[in-house]
C-alpha cells in the first residue's frame, strides 16, 4: 500500500494502476472511495473482498463529467438531465436504468445503476485521466466508519488497497445522496449532501425511503452501518444532560449552548460540539473524523443528540442513527 499526493506525475500513476485493474483509494468532496475499473468484473470482486462487501449491497459508479453518464446509464427518465444539468458535479447519486454493457456484480443484478458525477477536481482528473467510469464505494470496510481522510483508508483497509491519493480531508464529510428516479414518484433512498429541500425545488414529489416499513435499495440503507467500535447511544436534542452515561462516556453535542448544558450537568468525560454556531454544515464535515479519533481512545461509549431534521442535517442524523446502537 502506497500514499501519494496530488501531483500530476501522481494522478497518472492512479489512473495506470486503475487502467490495469488495481484498486486505488481516491478523495472526493463526501468521502473517500475505493475505486476500480467498472468494466472488469474481477476489479469489481477485488473491491467486494477488500471491503467485506456483501455482494447484494450495488456499487456507485462515478463519471468524470455529466454526458459520461450515458455509458453507463440511461438518462432519458423524466427530470435525469434537468437533475444532472442542475445538480452535477456534485453529491447527488442518480438511480436510473442501466446500460447492458455494465457488469451484474455492480449492480448486484439490478436493472439500475446508481451513477454520479464528483465535484471533487482530483476525483475527476483521475477518472478523466483512467478513461474509465469508477466503481467508488467508500473506503472503508463494509459497515464501518466512512473514511473522511487518508489516514482513515490507510488504517482501515491497509494492504488491501494498491494506492492511496491523499487529497487532504474531504470538505462535505457524508455520503452523496442517493435519488431514485426510476420510481415514481422519486425516491431518496439515502439523504445526503443534497437535501430533501434542494430536491423538492426540482421534483415537487419527491418522497423520502421509509425504513420502517420498506427493504433496503441503495448502499447505506442497513439499520446498522457507519458505526464505530465504540457504542453510541441517540438520543434527542436536549436531553443528554438527563442521560445515564456509563464512566468515561463522551458526549457529541450540537452548538454553544448544548455544550454548555450538557458540561453542567457533570455527566460526561468528556463533551464534543460538532459545531459551536450549530451549523449543519460544519457538522456533517467533521462528524466522520471525530468518530474516528473517538474510536482510538480509551472511553466507554458515546453519546450523541440529533441535530435539526433539515437540509444537510438529516443527513447527520441518518448517519448517526446507523451507527447507534438501537436500545
Amino acid at each position: 500500500m502506497r500514499v501519494v499526493g496530488t501531483s500530476a506525475s501522481d494522478l497518472a500513476l492512479a489512473a495506470d494502476i486503475l487502467r490495469s485493474g488495481g484498486l486505488v483509494a481516491i478523495p472526493t468532496e463526501t468521502v473517500y472511495g475505493l475505486a476500480g475499473n467498472v468494466w472488469e468484473p474481477k476489479t469489481l470482486a477485488r473491491i467486494f473482498e477488500a471491503k467485506n462487501r456483501p455482494q447484494f449491497d450495488p456499487l456507485i459508479v462515478h463519471v468524470a463529467n455529466p454526458d459520461n453518464a450515458d455509458e453507463v446509464a440511461d438518462l432519458s427518465l423524466p427530470h435525469a438531465r434537468q437533475l444532472a444539468e442542475a445538480l452535477w458535479p456534485g453529491p447527488l447519486t442518480m438511480v436510473l436504468p442501466r446500460k447492458p454493457r455494465v457488469p451484474d456484480l455492480a449492480t448486484s443484478g439490478l436493472s439500475t445503476v446508481g451513477v454520479r458525477c464528483p465535484s471533487h477536481p482530483v476525483a475527476r482528473r483521475i477518472i478523466e485521466l483512467a478513461g474509465v467510469p469508477l466503481a467508488a464505494p467508500s473506503a472503508n470496510p463494509f459497515g464501518y466508519l466512512s473514511p473522511t481522510r487518508a489516514e482513515h483508508v490507510a488504517n482501515q483497509l491497509g494492504e488491501r488497497v494498491d494506492l492511496i491519493v491523499d487529497g487532504g480531508p474531504c470538505t462535505i464529510g457524508v455520503e452523496s445522496t442517493v435519488l431514485d428516479l426510476s420510481e415514481s414518484p422519486a425516491l431518496v433512498l439515502r439523504p445526503g449532501a443534497v437535501s430533501m429541500e434542494q430536491l423538492a425545488l426540482l421534483l415537487p414529489s419527491v418522497q423520502l425511503f421509509d425504513r420502517s416499513t420498506q427493504s433496503p435499495r441503495a448502499p447505506g440503507q442497513l439499520p446498522s452501518h457507519y458505526a464505530p467500535r465504540l457504542p453510541l447511544h441517540l438520543r434527542a436534542s436536549g436531553t443528554l444532560p438527563s442521560a445515564r452515561p456509563n464512566a468515561m462516556a463522551v458526549a457529541l453535542c450540537f452548538g454553544a449552548a448544548s455544550y454548555k448544558n450538557i458540561t453542567a450537568s457533570g455527566k460526561f468525560s468528556r463533551v464534543v460540539d460538532l459545531s459551536a454556531r450549530a451549523d449543519p454544515v460544519d457538522a456533517a464535515a467533521v462528524l466522520f473524523s471525530v468518530l474516528h479519533e473517538l474510536d482510538t481512545g480509551s472511553w466507554s461509549e458515546l453519546w450523541a443528540e440529533r441535530l435539526p431534521d433539515c437540509g444537510i442535517g438529516r443527513a447527520v442524523n441518518d448517519r448517526l442513527y446507523k451507527a447507534s446502537v438501537k436500545d
